[in-house]
């Protein structure tokens, strides 16, 4: 399958800024099921400084705010080229070792709501089979609905609350799988919908790492391990690691943010 995306990113201030820097994750990485074949970044109201990858590979580019700008237009476009893996990403790379996806994070913390559903989850077996279940129990526990958590919301908050979106779900599912001992992590990307081509935002899910296949993904929201139509853009412990933008500002006191994201199948004449 072939996925053209075009995201974009813009942002009015309240006043001039004095100075900003934005870290950008937002460039897909050539791995296992996908291959990146075009991909193009484009800014107004700021300037591309550096871009290198980070200790999870992923591919980062840093730009700084033009001074006394008060509007800022981050764009992506691109191609990329997927194959339904089955979830199965394979052996683990990166300079981040295998320990630190089972260490504790502020989003990802395991509290007594993680210890409930932690136990609650049927012994299947295999490892392969008490994720799934893990999975589905967390779709049961926490509905998927917009307007009550936010980015700083833990695991911990959303289990409470019964409802999140993607990110709150992968946070759960992360908490939970390392208190049960597997290695999780965290991934942010992009995913085709089948019923509409104009999406809000990006989307969320996360990756345990089971023995014999290595890391395998799990989309909780949509109760199945990634396929064809999901592209993997950045991974991390939590959500901090693996975020599409993060920054700091100085100047204009408020922002307004608009998201522009389409995701379609490049159809291939032949």
């Amino acid at each position: 399958m072939r996925l053209a995306i075009d995201h974009t990113t813009h942002y009015v201030f309240s006043g001039p800024v004095s100075r900003g820097l934005q870290r950008l994750r937002l460039k897909p990485k050539t791995s296992a099921g996908q291959r990146v074949l075009e991909w193009r970044m484009s800014f107004e109201g700021a300037q591309l400084q550096v871009e290198y990858d980070d200790a999870h590979c992923n591919h980062v580019a840093l730009i700084s705010f033009d001074q006394g700008v008060q509007e800022v237009t981050i764009r992506c476009e691109g191609l990329v080229a997927t194959n339904d893996e089955a979830g199965i990403m394979g052996k683990h790379s990166g300079f981040v070792p295998m320990w630190q996806f089972l260490e504790p994070t502020d989003l990802t913390k395991v509290g007594p709501r993680i210890r409930s559903l932690a136990s609650a989850v049927p012994q299947e077996g295999n490892t392969l089979a008490t994720l799934h279940a893990l999975s589905a129990l967390i779709r049961e526990r926490v509905a998927y609905s917009t307007g009550h958590t936010n980015a700083e919301t833990t695991a911990e908050g959303a289990l409470a609350a019964g409802r999140g979106v993607c990110q709150d779900h992968a946070h759960v599912f992360i908490g939970a799988a390392r208190s049960l001992g597997i290695p999780a992590r965290y991934v942010s990307g992009y995913l085709m919908m089948n019923d509409r081509i104009e999406q809000d935002a990006g989307h969320a899910w996360a990756e345990a790492h089971v023995e014999g296949l290595g890391w395998v993904g799990f989309d909780v929201s949509n109760g199945i391990s990634p396929d064809a139509r999901y592209v993997r853009v950045a991974t991390g412990r939590d959500y901090q690691d693996a975020a599409p933008i993060t920054g700091i500002r100085y100047g204009a006191l408020d922002e307004t943010m608009h998201v522009k994201l389409a995701v379609e199948q490049q159809r291939v004449e032949q």
